[in-house]
């Protein structure tokens, strides 16, 4: 590598919590740099959960991070070429992708959901994933039952 690697920008607490999680995700979830409407959905979506989190004794924040860590994956398959043939093999992913790939997931998943505003969609995918259900969810599953059969190539991993 010739050039040095960036480095890390620090991220803001975001106002309403005061936690940085939040905000990533709000970045993740920015759509043409109009972060106030990106604010605005994730506390919309935090309020249509309190009904969910009243009945659970938990707030709207801690259902968010719990449904993080339900659909969070640990391994992940990645392309390797050897010889002729490309493998998969599985590899662990780092903690900051960890946390990356689940808001992804997340998003994407609440994007693709049925419902009227994205709040709504967003809510509906978080209690999905908080309750170990839902799109987000099953691709967790599917990514390490993948890494699972894939378990043979591992001596492959670069």
């Amino acid at each position: 590598m010739r050039k040095s690697k960036p480095k890390k920008r620090i991220l803001l607490p975001d106002p309403k919590f005061g936690d940085t999680l939040v905000t990533q995700f709000v970045n993740n979830l920015m759509v043409d740099g109009k972060k106030s409407t990106a604010y605005n959905i994730i506390y919309d979506a935090f309020d249509r959960m309190a009904d969910k989190s009243e009945k659970e004794g938990k707030s709207a924040l801690e259902i968010f991070k719990k449904a993080l860590e339900n659909i969070t994956p640990a391994v992940e398959v990645k392309s390797r070429r050897v010889g002729g043939a490309t493998f998969q093999v599985p590899t662990e992913i780092r903690p900051d992708r960890k946390a990356s790939i689940s808001m992804k997931n997340l998003i994407l998943f609440a994007r693709k959901r049925s419902g009227r505003s994205m709040a709504e969609k967003l809510s509906a995918e978080i209690v999905a994933a908080y309750s170990l259900e839902g799109g987000a969810f099953k691709k967790k599953e599917d990514m390490h039952k993948m890494a699972e059969a894939n378990r043979a190539f591992a001596h492959f991993r670069f």
